[in-house]
């Protein structure tokens, strides 16, 4: 990108989960773009490796700060900070997730069933409602989830993240409509990334799975970007409460 073509210059923005992942691939893509951002995990030390990078390779801005997304009381000190450091924030990416192994159904313990929401869901929730408002009484903004194909195509092996990016698909419609028009709500519905997760993959089985998609392999965490900045950037003014996979095709074969 050159000087000219900065689509997101003069722009802010806070990545959940930011540090690793899908995570950092956004945060860099951002920060390219033109964006100061806001790092934040439950690691600082990820974190602020992550912002020495950003400011050697980019130039830009780049605040890193641990955070908990399950923890509700923590979200509002974080929103201060943020507006604390920069006047106001301009995208937010609601990344943080977790999908933890269980034996069975039956032996998901109520701590974990609530930990999967408290991150999945409920941190999303709460960051949402208090950063909308605050874009929605400035110039605007976009808030971007990032839910998973496991939300349409659930499986034993998942249900309560499955059913908690469920959730997240439909916040994304209602917060679509209660802080329009100036602030921009979407999702992207991710497949199967190779990420740190990917490590404790069956591989045998996610291959055979893979072979019915129409691209046959997972992505690489950097092939999330291009949607990300679309739905970050001036590009996608016209777009809102949409849910757009990024699967490999995964959500169009049978």
């Amino acid at each position: 990108m050159t000087q000219q073509s900065l689509p997101l210059e003069g722009k802010v923005a806070l990545v959940t989960g930011g540090s690793r992942g899908l995570g950092r691939e956004m945060t860099l893509a951002f920060a390219r773009a033109g964006a100061d951002t806001v790092i934040v995990s439950r690691k600082v030390d990820s974190c602020e490796k992550l912002a020495a990078e950003v400011a050697e390779t980019t130039g830009r801005r780049s605040l890193p700060l641990a955070f908990h997304v399950g923890d509700w009381d923590a979200h509002e000190p974080l929103v201060d900070r943020v507006y604390e450091e920069f006047g106001h924030l301009d995208i937010l990416v609601n990344n943080a997730g977790m999908a933890p192994l269980y034996p069975s159904l039956d032996q998901i313990s109520e701590d974990l069933f609530d930990k999967v929401i408290d991150v999945n869901l409920k941190g999303a929730f709460r960051l949402t409602t208090l950063v909308g408002p605050r874009m929605a009484a400035g110039d605007g903004g976009s808030i971007v989830n990032i839910s998973s194909i496991a939300s349409q195509r659930p499986t034993p092996n998942d249900l309560p993240y499955a059913a908690a990016k469920a959730g997240l698909n439909v916040l994304t419609k209602g917060f679509a409509q209660a802080y329009g028009p100036t602030v921009r709500v979407n999702t992207i519905m991710a497949g199967a990334f190779l990420t740190d997760i990917s490590k404790a993959w069956d591989m045998d089985y996610a291959n055979e799975l893979f072979g019915g998609m129409p691209l046959q392999r997972a992505g690489n965490p950097d092939e999330i970007v291009g949607a990300a900045l679309y739905l970050a950037g001036p590009s996608s003014s016209y777009t809102t409460g949409a849910i757009i996979p990024v699967d490999g095709g995964r959500t169009s074969t049978p």
